[in-house]
Order: structure tokens, then C-alpha cells, then sequence
């Protein structure tokens, strides 16, 4: 089930227009693509989560800034 990209009525997947508003919804290429890219930033949301959670536990955060 997706979402329209205007007026936010769930729908089924694969269809080409909402069927609420008759908004035109984005192609299979574009969604997978999307959805790929959104894979790829939570994964590295937890890749700087972890990163974050390691230095805690070395003591950064000690009321100093880390060092970029």
C-alpha cells in the first residue's frame, strides 16, 4: 500500500493516479529508486548512531566538543 503524493489517501501500489484527488503518483522506477535511497541514509544514520554511542563509551562528551 502506498501513499498519494498530495493528498495523503492510502492506496494500493501501482497505480498511476490517486484515486481521491486524481494526482498523477511517481512511476516504479522513481519509487524504487527512492526507496533505495532511503535504505542507503538509514543506514548510515545507524552507521553515526553506533559511531556516537562508541565515543559515549570512551568518554567523549565530557562537556567538551568532539574534535572533527
Amino acid at each position: 500500500m502506498g501513499f498519494c503524493i498530495n493528498c495523503g489517501q492510502q492506496h494500493p501500489d501501482n497505480i498511476r493516479f490517486c484515486r481521491f484527488c486524481g494526482t498523477q503518483q511517481p512511476g516504479e522506477q522513481l519509487l524504487a529508486r527512492l526507496r533505495a535511497e532511503a535504505e542507503q541514509i538509514r543506514m548510515i544514520m545507524q552507521q553515526i548512531q553506533a559511531q556516537q554511542a562508541q565515543q559515549a563509551q570512551q568518554g567523549y562528551g565530557q562537556g567538551q566538543p568532539p574534535r572533527w
